[in-house]
């Protein structure tokens, strides 16, 4: 552990240009439930094809949109941890730019004081029309407690319904944000993985492209990855203790 950190502290204090790249275990230290979570995933309670698809939502959008608002408002109900705000003090650091890539559709990352983040996922905050894409800002209750059904509003543009901004199985990653992923992880001069398993494609890819140019890559994870083999140092700690004893590192000196 201690060789993990003085190596990780040392690649970091020669970075100004840090990418992070964070997955659901970020949030799980919130205590914001991960859905490939065995025990106590949201998706052992519920068929993740049938809420998770632009088939199912045709044929019956009020259940989705009922189970978006409120795994939105559990979202709600956490804090960001001393991971996230660990980012955001790294990026106030002087000559120092740190921006986050995520696999997560929480906003935990934004209220722990993160400016820059790219949603890979989409995100249960944004919300767009089903056929014309029109972006909705529109109110949203999100409810108390969970409901079978709810009905969506309308598109004030084309008529068609509000769906959340969050991708589905089968669906594309949005262009721009793959965009931005990419040319981050392309002119980083440090790569830091939190969180994440490495088994979710394409997003999981993204990293490889500061491997093959040869940018450090540290991963601070409790469990050995899919991309450990990939890392320059994989350090075994978690995202609430090990980015702020690396940020506290650096501010020390």
């Amino acid at each position: 552990m201690e060789d993990a950190f003085s190596h990780a502290l040392g690649l970091a204090r020669d970075a100004r240009r840090i990418e992070v790249f964070t997955g659901a275990g970020m949030s799980a230290e919130s205590g914001l439930d991960t859905f490939r979570d065995a025990q106590t995933g949201l998706w052992t309670h519920v068929d993740p094809v049938a809420m998770a698809s632009v088939g199912s939502w045709a044929r019956d959008p009020e259940p989705m949109w009922a189970w978006y608002l409120w795994r939105a408002q559990k979202c709600r109900q956490v804090e960001p941890n001393a991971g996230h705000r660990a980012i955001a003090e790294w990026a106030g650091l002087p000559d120092t730019t740190v921006t986050v890539t995520t696999q997560n559709i929480d906003d935990l990352h934004e209220r722990g004081g993160a400016e820059d983040v790219v949603h890979l996922h989409g995100s249960l905050f944004d919300y767009r029309c089903t056929i014309c894409s029109r972006p909705w800002r529109g109110q949203v209750e999100f409810p108390a407690e969970p409901v079978d059904r709810l009905a969506p509003p309308e598109c004030p543009l084309c008529g068609n319904l509000i769906r959340p901004g969050v991708v589905w199985f089968g669906e594309a990653l949005p262009e721009k944000a793959w965009a931005r992923a990419e040319a981050r992880m392309e002119s980083a001069d440090l790569v830091i993985i939190v969180g994440t398993s490495g088994v979710v494609q394409p997003a999981a890819a993204l990293p490889l492209l500061a491997v093959q140019r040869g940018t450090p890559v540290i991963e601070i994870s409790p469990e050995p990855t899919e991309l450990t083999r990939f890392a320059d140092v994989s350090w075994r700690t978690t995202a609430a203790r090990g980015l702020p004893e690396l940020v506290l590192g650096l501010t020390l000196g």
